[in-house]
Order: C-alpha cells, then structure tokens, then sequence
C-alpha cells in the first residue's frame, strides 16, 4: 500500500475523530488538515492551500456580506415586519405553514443561520400574540431554513461539493442546479411538517413551560422557574456590607447569590445598580441556592427572612418567591425582563458572563440561563457561554434601544417591549438591486460564480452600502477557514487512492444490487455523518468517495456529487447537525430527543423523495 495512501488514511481518520468528539473547533481542525498534509508530502504546497483560492470560499465569503447588507440597511428587519402581519389570525396549521414558507425563502439567497436569526425575533413576537408555545414555531422554522438551503448553490456544502467537482476537473454546479431536487425537497419537507410532523413537537407542558391556555404574557419567571431560587435577606444593623456599593459587597463573587431587586423604605427596587450603597435594613432579593447561602451565614451577617415571615410581610411590596409567585418585584414601569439569544458570529461566544463584563457592557443583568433543554440559574458569572443559550436579561427599559443594534445578541419579542417598526433605506433598496443582479448573472454564467458573486460583494462596499471594515466582519471566518482547510483534504484523497480504495469496497458490495443500492448506501452513511459532524466537513469526505465509486461503476459521478451535496443537508435528528437547530434549541425548549422524534421521520421522505427525483433530472448513467 503506497505511503501516501497510509498517511492520508491516518489524517483522514485522527481529522474525524476529533470533528466527531468536538475535542478541538471545527476550523482548528480543518487547518491542522492543511499542515498535516502538507508536511507529510501528500500535497504540494499550492495543492495544501488551494482551497483558500478556490471559487467555493469566494462564494461564501460574497454570502456573508450579501446578507449583511440586507441586515444593516433594514431589509430583513422589514421582512420579518410583513411576517408578523401575514400571520394575523392564522391557525397554528397555518401558521407554521407560512413561517416554513418565509424561511425556506430567505434560506434560498441567504446563508441559513442567517435567515433563522432574522426571523428568529419575529417568531417570537408571533408565538406571544396567537397565544401558541415557541416549542411549536421555531423547530418548524430550523428546519424550514435548511430546506430551502437545499434547493439553491449557496448553501456550503452545496458549494463545498461544486468546489471539489471543479478540483476533480468536472464542472461543477450552477446556482439553480439544485432546484429541480431541491423544489421537491422543500415542499415535501414542509408538507411533512404541517401535516403530521407538527404533531409530534412538545408542547408547553412537556418543557415546563407556562400551560394555562389562556396567558396573557410570557411568565419568565415560571419559564426559568425562579421562584426555586429565590429568597429574601435583610441587612441588619452589624453587616459587614453596609456602606458598601452592591458592585463591592461580594455577594455574587464570593456567596454565589444575584441582587435582582431590593426593597427601602416601602419602595422596591428592581435591578439595582452595582454603584447603589448598600444600608440598614434593605431587604435583598436574592437569586441562589439558599442552603449554600446559609453556610456562609456568619461570613455575609445577613439575617435570611424565613418563609413564616416571607408569608407575614406578604402584603408589602417585595412580594413572596414561590411556584405561584409572578414578576412583580422583577419589573416596573422603568426595569423590563428580556429574552436574547447569542447571535451567530457573536463574541461572547466561549467567555464568561464576568470576563465579558456583560453587566457592565449592556447594562443588563443575566438572570438565568437556559441550554440544552433546562434553566440555569445559579454560578452564571464563571459558566462559558455557549452558542444556542437563551439568556433571561433585567435591566432598564432604556437601555433596550441600544440593546437590539448589538450584533452580539439577538433579542426575542416576547411582547415585553414594542420594538420599532423596521424601515428600508434607499441604500436597502440598493443592495437589494445589486443581490438582485449578482444572482441573475450567476445563475446563466455558472463557471464564472465565484467572480461574479464576489464583484457584487464589492459592489456593496463601492457604493458605500457597507464599509470594507464592515464586510470583513460581517464575514463567518469560523466557516471560511474550515471549508478552505477540508477542500485539500478531499484533493489528497483523489491523489492518494483512499477514495478510490473506498469506492472500490462500495462497488462491490452495493454495485450488484443496481446504481440505487450504491446511491442508497452513499446516501445512507453521508446522512448519518451529518448528524454529529459539519456538514461541510462530511462533503469533503464523502463526496470523493461518492465520485470514485460512480466511475468505478461506469456511473455518472455528478450525479452521485449532487446525492451526496443534498445529503449533507439533512441534519433533523440531532441539534449537533446543523447550527441553526442549536440556535432554536434554547428559545424553543427543546431536548435531544425532540429532534429525533420530529427529525427522523422527516429524514426518511426526504430520503424517499431523493431516491425517487434525482435520477430523473440527473441520470445515474454515465453520459
């Protein structure tokens, strides 16, 4: 077996392996690749760092600014704007019917994760007025993005696989290839999901959400269950923290507690600010694990008001935490309660709420902290946040104007706060018109995509839509730079033989049942990558293999690029998948197997209808 072939085995595997445990990022990954293969002879260093010349990153990068043109000119802002007006007295049938719509449409010339950030808010505003739970909006609306995704060339993967097409010296994809496969995907997808897959989402009550049928407002603090963590502390006479501000009182550092409100002489005060000095006889309420507080009684010298007392002063105004207890000492007039989420690209990603200096930073507290199906609410300052949290914010109701133009978050509409309605500049206009004409020309000019797309993202920055600083970071460098490190991957498998080798033991077991049987199996092992790895790292891999089996079988290699491009879109049954189901996964409640129940099924008639559609528009038979 030759020495190459061995090496680019071992890459291939250690390269999986860590993509699959999550033991170092994506991107990392995909750079290691390019070292690796270079420094082990299997590329020439113009082969190793081809991909970060390739149409294929060009392409993504256009995306990437396309979209936050529309963005920062209030195009998708008024997008979701006509949604919430669309869906006006709509049944939930209906309801999730149109939402799917909107989102497969914006997916369609959008990058996805983008197009469910955008509505994302909006969804949110929807679920509170038709009185519907999130649980049942927002999955609809994850998956509905990566179905239109499915449909077009500018989803990465679908470009990732066109790259390695152009690699292999065959042409590569144009921007509506997708569509004869993709259209069908979409509407059966969508059809599956307001029919029966609906169905199968949780309810409020299964999240221990809100269930009375007919709640007015979003109950955050039922939602996050607060009420388990509350309790109230007054400052007696020989406290060691009178005279000190809140910022210095160590309560939160040292006791592991959170001032929400606080109560002096007959007046509550919610959110108080960290410069506010504490004095005799404030009554704290308090946010933390009561036992553990209690252990560190003689160090703070604050007197907890038992629960006999809470139930005394229940008629005052710092009204008694329990199951039943609501927001009342959390909000006023002034100080509001909020849900965000971490947007995409945002750089709190990984930081603590106290390396972030969030507080400081947005003027916001953070309440509590829901991942992965389950509230967190207490030792928030030293948690890493992670992409897909929903954070629980109270501060002043002032600061939520400034609030909703950090990029760093995404605020949802739960009706605590009318937001403004979205307005589209000229230069909106602008942008759309130069989208508009990038898309066309790309669309009867496929080999000249990347050229094209990138000339109208420049066209953008000329006519002063976006600066230059503002593109570079409206750019995802996390995507660029693992696509441009996993493209060498698939040219060293070519070279090598380990794609072949590969394809080789395919075609002879599946090649004897007919071309579906090998397209069903490539199809099949492609599908279930997806569900724990980057979608584009899976192209990458499975791509050439599909390739070298399809010529191996005297079968038509594009066609099998195309099934194995599709493939990689299908991740419904974990929140791993794909990002926009992570970025849903707070918001919407939801728990692993949620996705699994509703995911599954949908992954099968999707795989049905790719059985049944691709070899009509793109023949197995070689050409």
């Amino acid at each position: 077996m030759p020495i190459q072939l061995v090496f680019t085995v071992i890459i291939l595997v250690v390269a999986v392996a860590l993509l699959l445990t999550d033991r170092l990022r994506a991107d990392m990954v995909a750079l290691l690749v390019v070292v690796a293969l270079g420094a082990a002879g299997i590329l020439a260093p113009r082969e190793a760092f081809s991909g970060f010349a390739s149409s294929a990153v060009v392409t993504i990068v256009a995306i990437f600014v396309f979209t936050e043109a529309l963005r920062f000119t209030g195009v998708t802002g008024r997008m979701g704007d006509l949604l919430l007006r669309a869906v006006s007295g709509v049944s939930e049938q209906r309801l999730v019917l149109i939402l799917m719509l909107a989102g497969a449409g914006l997916s369609l010339v959008m990058n996805n994760i983008a197009a469910a950030a955008v509505l994302l808010p909006a969804v949110s505003g929807i679920a509170r007025r038709t009185r519907v739970s999130p649980s049942r909006l927002l999955m609809p609306l994850a998956f509905a993005t990566i179905l239109g995704g499915m449909a077009t060339l500018f989803t990465t993967t679908n470009i990732v696989v066109s790259g390695i097409l152009r690699g292999q010296n065959l042409p590569g994809f144009g921007v509506l290839s997708f569509a004869p496969i993709g259209v069908p995907l979409v509407l059966s997808g969508i059809a599956y999901m307001v029919l029966w897959g609906r169905n199968r989402l949780p309810h409020a009550a299964e999240m221990d959400l809100p269930t009375q049928a007919d709640q007015a407002h979003f109950d955050p603090v039922e939602v996050y269950r607060l009420g388990e963590r509350l309790f109230r502390a007054r400052v007696p006479a020989a406290s060691s923290i009178i005279g000190r501000p809140l910022a210095g009182s160590g309560l939160r550092e040292q006791f592991g507690v959170n001032v929400i409100a606080l109560e002096r002489g007959g007046r509550v005060i919610p959110a108080p600010l960290l410069s506010m000095v504490l004095a005799e006889g404030d009554i704290l309420l308090l946010e933390g694990k009561l036992d553990q507080f209690r252990e560190h009684e003689a160090e703070h010298r604050l007197e907890i008001v038992t629960p006999h007392e809470q139930g005394a002063e229940a008629s005052g105004p710092l009204p008694t935490p329990s199951r039943d207890w609501r927001a009342a000492g959390l909000e006023t007039s002034s100080v509001i309660m909020i849900e965000a989420v971490l947007a995409p690209r945002s750089t709190l990603l990984g930081q603590t709420l106290r390396s972030a200096r969030f507080r400081e930073k947005y003027g916001m507290s953070v309440l509590a902290i829901w991942r992965a199906g389950r509230p967190i609410r207490t030792g928030l300052s030293e948690l890493p946040l992670a992409f897909g949290d929903a954070l629980l914010l109270q501060g002043e109701r002032d600061h939520l104007t400034l609030l909703r133009t950090e990029p760093d978050l995404i605020l949802l509409d739960r009706g605590e706060a009318a937001r403004p309605a979205a307005t589209v500049s000229k230069k909106g206009l602008l942008a759309v018109a130069i989208m508009a004409a990038s898309l066309i020309l790309a669309a009867f000019n496929a080999p000249l995509v990347g050229e094209i797309l990138l000339g109208g993202a420049l066209a953008i920055a000329i006519a002063g839509i976006l600066t230059m600083d503002q593109g570079y970071q409206a750019i995802e460098w996390r995507s660029v730079f693992l696509v441009a490190g996993m493209l060498p991957l698939g040219l060293a498998m070519t070279q090598s033989g380990a794609a072949a080798l590969v394809g080789r033991w395919l075609v002879a077991h599946l090649s004897p049942f007919g071309p579906l049987a090998l397209l069903a199996g490539l199809l099949l092992a492609t599908t279930l990558l997806t569900q724990t790895m980057s979608g584009a790292a899976v192209a990458t891999v499975m791509a050439p293999i599909a390739m070298q089996a399809a010529q191996q079988a005297g079968l038509n290699p594009r066609s099998f690029a195309m099934g194995v491009a599709l493939a990689t879109s299908m991740a419904f049954i974990t929140p791993l998948g794909h990002p926009v189901n992570v970025l849903v996964m707070g918001p919407g409640g939801y728990r692993f197997r949620d996705y699994a129940r509703v995911g599954l099924p949908l992954t099968v008639v999707l795989l049905a209808v790719v059985m049944v559609f691709l070899p009509l528009f793109w023949p197995l038979a070689a050409r």
